[in-house]
């Protein structure tokens, strides 16, 4: 059956001719997904009977099924962990932020093949790809958690909440340049004001630096936002933190953000996780400093988030304010991520998506 998160406007227009359905049809469908977040054809009460029918018998709206639900923060961060089909496994990250800020981390693989020695989810190695479709169903199963919960949430935490999604950020499971194609399929109706409607300045796409990707999100059209994980700044300390490197080495991966920020005048950031004795020192952070002065960026500090297995260690509070300021000083942006969902392991490095032996039961191995 055809996932209908999975086809674009014109695609559909095109399948419902087949059908000898006129063409705004499918603009009714497509702002019944995306508007109205409709999740079963026959609610649809604006079109016929008939082709309500064939779309309950011959599509699906979403095709992700939902495994576990955690909450942490005071119900402010919450986790999903959902099975795709063939049963590869992903998570999602929902973040409030009273009053006015919702962010959705989203996943674009599942698994991944960069290999960065600090993250859960390189430890999976790559599943496969997520599709369009699975992008565009995690958003919105969260905006409609919001439309449907932000009411009762703010009766309990006496503050407001929004009651909807602000801001996306592709920084889940996986590389997004690694998936491009269909990633900005999925970034294309999220931001179609005939469809979910949502400005590319309120999307965010985290790369481990594939040069190719950034090069090629400079020429796209929409102002969608970089960030960049750099987490050292010379070759030699970057390949032993991420294999990526030795494909493309920080030179090459500058020359590519300088043609970022010199198409596009819009600030990349730098995301740089701090592990104790490795890449937190002063004297690295008077190198970090030296790489990217001049350049229109901005460095976001993450320490390092714990994941069970990895011999490494989180950066003492005072190490990280220490390098905080060295950066400062050299006159560049600088500050440290505000961290949330540690206990429910919803923290940046800290999506492994592993099912309980309960939680099995019923998926079969892919």
């Amino acid at each position: 059956m055809n996932n209908l998160y999975d086809i674009p406007l014109d695609e559909l227009t095109a399948l419902l001719s087949t059908w000898n359905e006129p063409g705004f049809r499918a603009r009714q469908i497509y702002s019944h997904l995306y508007k109205k977040l409709a999740t079963d054809p026959r609610t649809m009460t604006d079109l016929s009977t008939g082709l309500r029918e064939r779309l309950a018998a011959e599509t699906t709206i979403g095709t992700l099924r939902l495994i576990r639900e955690q909450t942490a923060d005071g119900g402010l961060t919450r986790k999903v962990l959902w099975a795709l089909e063939g049963n590869a496994v992903i998570e999602t990250v929902l973040m409030i932020y009273p009053p006015d800020r919702a962010t959705v981390c989203v996943s674009t693989q599942a698994g991944c093949a960069m290999g960065c020695v600090f993250c859960a989810t390189g430890k999976m190695g790559l599943l496969r790809n997520v599709s369009s479709g699975e992008i565009l169903e995690q958003v919105l199963y969260f905006e409609r958690y919001l439309r449907e919960n932000a009411p009762s949430l703010e009766q309990q935490r006496r503050k407001p909440i929004p009651n909807h999604i602000t801001n996306l950020v592709f920084m889940g499971m996986g590389e997004p340049f690694a998936n491009y194609d269909r990633w900005w399929e999925a970034v294309q109706r999220l931001n179609d004001k005939q469809g979910f409607n949502l400005g590319a300045r309120n999307m965010t796409v985290s790369t481990v630096g594939l040069v190719k990707g950034i090069r090629r999100l400079a020429d796209e059209p929409m102002q969608v936002n970089l960030a960049v994980s750099l987490h050292a700044p010379n070759d030699a300390l970057r390949s032993s933190l991420m294999p990526v490197n030795d494909r493309f080495n920080i030179a090459d991966l500058m020359d590519a953000v300088r043609y970022y920020t010199d198409k596009t005048h819009r600030r990349v950031s730098f995301e740089y996780v701090l592990l104790e004795g490795k890449n937190d020192t002063p004297a690295v952070a008077v190198e970090l400093a030296a790489l990217v002065k001049g350049m229109l960026c901005h460095v976001n500090l993450i320490p390092w988030n714990p994941v069970p297995g990895m011999p490494l260690t989180r950066s003492h509070r005072e190490r990280v304010t220490a390098f905080q300021q060295v950066v400062q000083a050299a006159g560049i942006s600088c500050t440290v991520r505000v961290e949330r969902g540690i206990e429910i392991a919803a923290a940046c490095g800290q999506l492994a998506a592993v099912p309980t032996a309960t939680e099995m039961i019923g998926l079969q191995p892919i």
